[in-house]
């Protein structure tokens, strides 16, 4: 684990883009003059050492040089102690749908934006509780154990889309089986799952495993991303709509909230449905579920030392700048022999 103390100082990094534009305009320009006096042949004829690379690759040394100093003022750690103590709160799995019905735009910006921003949003709004991340569609996939560390948590989320299953399809059954995995059947701790989806679910294999769930303590809620009205599942090529989604008789498909299905699967977990049209309403109803569910204590690991980095980073920065120095502008013998860059 690591942390960047000075984080602030990342502005400066905008020197390197501002180096290189420079570095480009002048470049640019010194080429440009040289052709009204000179010829290429002319030149390489008065000047047969000058290098045509070198000037860039001593440009790109010193830029090197640069970020790593950079690096040193922001000063990354690195956690070396690791401390065990007690945290008050419950368990908690969010199952993201993450199938290509999610990509409908009924709700703003999309179905899969939204589900990522509630979840960000209940996130942030969290205590002492241990979170867990599933990502599914026609299969679930773990993406994040159960932590106390909420900014890995948001870093998964955001990373979540519509292209990191190949299986198509919104198996809630399978989002169900591998949340229940997360929980530690020896903790007593409260089990919360919280389903994020469209419930454009065809079987009732899901009923099934939410009666499973009920019976290892696991309390569903779901909520409800889309409109029943539904629209169609657009298809973009770098942002642009370029067709919809088609089924198997080249039929437009029309993609629906199913608000009963989920309603169903979290009844009979004693949980409730939400409706994530609105992320007030969204965080209003989680906070009043957490408040009326028991916590209880659990242990939990965290960095509680880290040791600074930023020495290294000066000691490559210089490193670079002498190699910058030292470095002639003219062409190196062994590398001039070599001719790797056509310079002959």
């Amino acid at each position: 684990m690591y942390e960047l103390e000075n984080i602030s100082w990342s502005w400066m990094f905008l020197l390197t883009v501002l180096i290189s534009i420079l570095f480009i305009i002048d470049r640019a320009w010194k080429l440009k003059t040289q052709n009204l006096f000179f010829s290429k042949a002319n030149l390489e004829r008065l000047s047969p050492d000058i290098s045509n690379i070198k000037p860039a690759l001593k440009s790109f040394i010193v830029l090197i040089g640069i970020t790593m100093l950079i690096i040193a003022l922001i000063n990354p750690k690195i956690g070396t102690k690791i401390e065990t103590f007690q945290r008050l709160g419950v368990d908690i799995v969010f199952a993201v749908d993450v199938s290509k019905s999610m990509l409908a735009e009924d709700i703003a910006p999309s179905r899969m934006e939204k589900s990522k921003q509630l979840v960000s949003q209940v996130i942030n709004n969290l205590g002492g509780d241990r979170i867990g991340i599933v990502a599914y569609a026609g299969k679930a996939f773990p993406q994040l154990p159960l932590t106390t560390d909420y900014s890995s948590a948001k870093m998964f989320l955001q990373n979540m889309n519509t292209d990191m299953l190949s299986s198509q399809g919104t198996a809630i059954n399978e989002a169900i089986r591998l949340s229940s995995t997360y929980f530690d059947q020896d903790q007593s701790t409260e089990r919360l799952l919280f389903i994020v989806s469209d419930g454009e679910d065809h079987n009732d294999l899901s009923f099934d495993m939410a009666e499973i769930a009920a019976k290892n303590n696991i309390t569903i809620y779901s909520i409800g991303v889309g409109t029943e009205k539904g629209v169609p599942i657009p298809i973009k090529k770098n942002g642009v709509v370029m067709s919809y989604k088609k089924d198997f008789n080249n039929e437009v498909v029309i993609t629906k909230l199913n608000k009963n299905y989920l309603q169903n699967i979290s009844q009979k977990t004693g949980g409730k449905y939400i409706n994530g049209a609105i992320t007030e309403y969204v965080i209003e109803e989680v906070v009043d579920i957490l408040e009326n569910t028991e916590k209880k204590e659990f242990d939990t690991q965290k960095f509680s030392e880290f040791e600074d980095q930023f020495q290294w980073f000066i000691l490559i920065g210089f490193l670079f700048v002498f190699i910058d120095i030292f470095m002639r502008d003219g062409k190196t013998i062994w590398l001039k022999n070599l001719n790797l860059f056509n310079e002959k």
